[in-house]
């Protein structure tokens, strides 16, 4: 059922997001992604300056003329976001939780798969499979999977992205590009994620909080884990316990990107303090560069 709070969120995220898509976006998303390979398309009359690896010897044999086969870019694409809405996710210190802006991230991207008539599939998942929408094209389908996103209840739950990459290779045979939207809070996802970076074009998008880096001096600070229910105490006064926290932080974030490195995944680092369409734009430029 969509409320009315829903349906306004929804109508405020497609403005703002196509906004973007078309005046920001416009063209990167295209030139990033080409498509799978090349299609056959029609048979010929061979030319002066065609390739002669390209004559179709059975026409050319039966024709008694040279002829050539004629390929094209197969463009069409199959978007799949697999996106962690655990309970760690609704924390955010700033003005919207991280489930929010991976929300709104999906959002922006799903609209420039519709523009450039790409499929788009959504995956939802916590220390389980909690959705699936298998990927379609349209403005209504993008619409139904940003309503799902919103409109996701996260539970008391812990993350499993390696269940969640195992699901993504049972139910997609076809190469496709996916965006594994995380706070990566979670273990042992690593040779999965290694085994699906082969299969598919695959984006890690991390997801980080500031506060999850850096304590602000604010005396004693309860903190609890959203997924175990753990609670600690620590004295956010002291300059050391500070600096340890960020230096864990900042830790954290290095092995990350190492990780994703070495397993040839790129990865788009979004925080909830910051505007994260110039991290797209950077991203989309950065890999038409190396490609």
């Amino acid at each position: 059922m969509i409320t009315k709070e829903l349906a306004r969120k929804i109508r405020v995220l497609q403005i703002t997001t196509r906004k973007v898509v078309n005046d920001v976006l416009a063209g990167e998303y295209g030139s990033v992604f080409r498509g799978r390979g090349m299609e056959f398309d029609e048979v010929r009359e061979y030319m002066p300056g065609d390739e002669i690896r390209t004559i179709d010897w059975n026409v050319t044999a039966r024709t008694g003329h040279p002829y050539v086969k004629r390929f094209v870019e197969e463009r069409e694409l199959t978007v799949i976001f697999l996106v962690d809405l655990s309970a760690s996710g609704s924390f955010g210190s700033v003005h919207k939780l991280k489930n929010e802006i991976a929300a709104e991230f999906c959002a922006l991207l799903s609209f420039s798969a519709v523009k450039n008539n790409d499929k788009v599939g959504l995956i939802v998942f916590t220390d389980q499979v909690e959705m699936f929408i298998p990927p379609k094209k349209g403005t209504k389908h993008v619409l139904r999977v940003i309503r799902e996103l919103l409109n996701f209840k996260p539970r008391p739950a812990s993350t499993d992205i390696a269940g969640a990459l195992d699901y993504l290779g049972r139910v997609t045979s076809k190469r496709s590009v996916v965006f594994l939207v995380s706070d990566f809070q979670a273990e042992g996802f690593e040779k999965k994620m290694r085994v699906l970076g082969k299969r598919h074009d695959l984006i890690a998008v991390t997801v980080t909080d500031p506060r999850e880096v850096r304590l602000p001096d604010v005396g004693l600070l309860e903190l609890e884990d959203a997924e175990t229910g753990e609670t600690v105490l620590i004295d956010t006064s002291s300059r050391e316990v500070r600096k340890r926290y960020e230096r864990f932080g900042r830790e954290q974030q290095q092995r990350f990107k190492e990780l994703f490195s070495s397993m040839g995944v790129d990865q788009i680092d979004v925080m909830t303090d910051r505007d994260y369409v110039p991290k797209l734009v950077h991203f989309f430029r950065s890999r038409e560069r190396r490609y």
